[in-house]
This record gives C-alpha cells, sequence and structure tokens, in this order.
C-alpha cells in the first residue's frame, strides 16, 4: 500500500492542527504520524484522508474525526505494557493508532462485513490481526480479561456493566455515553466496587449497537 512523501506532508500538517488544538501526548503524535489513514477510507475520499473529518465507512459507520482520535486516545493515558481493549474496530484506524503505542491490542467488532475487511487490511499493514474478534462489543471480550484500558468508539446510553468488570483495578475506561449527543466519559477503577468518573465534553458517535449483524 502506497504511502507517499505527499501523504506525510499532509499527515505532518494534520498532526500541526491538532498540537494546536491541544493534543500533546508524545505517544499519540508519534502514532498519528506513522498511521496512514488514507488506506483506512474510501478511495472517493482518499484526496480528504488528512482533513480533520469523519467519513462514512462500510456497513453505516463512519471512521472518526482525527482530533477525536486523539483526543479519546490520549485520555487512556498508555504505556507500552497496557493491555487494552477496543470496542467497535470499524475501519481499523483507531486500532492501528492503539497497537502503535501498545504491544497487546484486542479490538472487536460486531458487523461481520466490516470485521472481515478490516481484519484483512491490518493483517496486510502488519498490525496484530490474529487479535481482532468478531463479537458484541456490550459484552466485552471475557476470555481475555481483565484490561488495563478500555476505549469504546460508539455512543453507549449506558456504561455496559460487562465492560466495567472486565477493567482491572487501577484501569481506566474512554466511553462517550448519551442517546443523541454524547458526554466523554473517563471511567477509573478505584477498587473492585468502586470507580471514579470525569466528563470530557460532548461529542457525537455513531451509536453503540448490541448483538451481531
Amino acid at each position: 500500500m502506497i504511502d507517499s512523501s505527499k501523504h506525510q506532508g499532509q499527515r505532518k500538517r494534520l498532526v500541526d492542527n491538532l498540537i494546536n488544538k491541544g493534543i500533546d501526548s508524545a505517544v499519540v503524535i508519534k502514532a498519528l504520524l506513522k498511521v496512514p489513514r488514507h488506506v483506512f477510507i474510501d478511495s472517493d475520499f482518499e484526496s480528504y484522508a488528512y482533513l480533520d473529518k469523519a467519513f462514512p465507512i462500510d456497513s453505516n459507520q463512519t471512521i472518526s474525526q482525527p482530533y477525536t482520535v486523539a483526543f479519546q486516545t490520549s485520555l487512556l493515558n498508555l504505556v507500552k505494557s497496557d493491555k487494552v481493549l477496543e470496542i467497535g474496530t470499524g475501519s481499523g484506524y483507531q486500532t492501528a493508532i492503539l497497537m502503535e503505542i501498545c504491544k497487546n491490542v484486542f479490538t472487536i467488532e460486531r458487523q461481520h462485513r466490516l470485521y472481515r475487511k478490516t481484519k484483512k487490511l491490518l493483517s496486510k499493514l502488519n498490525y496484530q490481526s490474529y487479535n481482532i474478534f468478531y463479537g458484541d462489543g456490550y459484552k466485552g471480550l471475557d476470555e481475555k480479561q481483565p484490561f488495563d484500558k478500555i476505549l469504546v468508539t460508539a455512543g453507549a446510553e449506558e456504561i455496559p456493566k460487562k465492560l466495567l468488570i472486565q477493567l482491572k483495578v487501577g484501569g481506566i475506561m474512554v466511553i462517550p455515553v448519551g442517546k443523541n449527543v454524547q458526554e466523554m466519559i473517563v471511567v477509573k477503577r478505584i477498587s473492585k466496587l468502586k470507580f471514579e468518573k470525569e466528563n470530557h465534553g460532548s461529542f457525537k458517535f455513531v451509536p453503540l449497537l448490541k448483538d451481531l449483524n
């Protein structure tokens, strides 16, 4: 897959723009500079890939705005040794960002067509395609728990209890919560039964759906 000097220059300008908007995590910036966003979107939109905009992808889903990807990833406070669960693989762009930062990333997608397409793409890009699962994100990935960090990439009406259970004590979950407009919530697991929540502003996401498709 071609990642030309033109693409790299466009990516650098995008990242400079995100830095100006307040993104300051060194590991997130490094990952954004490396991952070729243009290969994760439809060829019709390739020339716009490095604008700070969301675009439609297969199965009535979207690839998130780069600022949203950077902001959510920054909120996780990732370190290389973290075991991470992503709910909603989607295009695979956010997955690739996580895999650039952490060595143990698991991701789950409920849309079978999108799952197959993205698994194949991530494999071509030499990411950990064996860690991509087809399943219901509301249920998490019980067989691989617990997780240091959990990232939800779609809007949930409420925080799924099964995801809270799968979060390690001391772990962090980032999840957009709300019906029409979502609040970006950071959940920190303080003890077995105690969780703390922080609100980091309003965003708009496609809904987090239950069951398989």
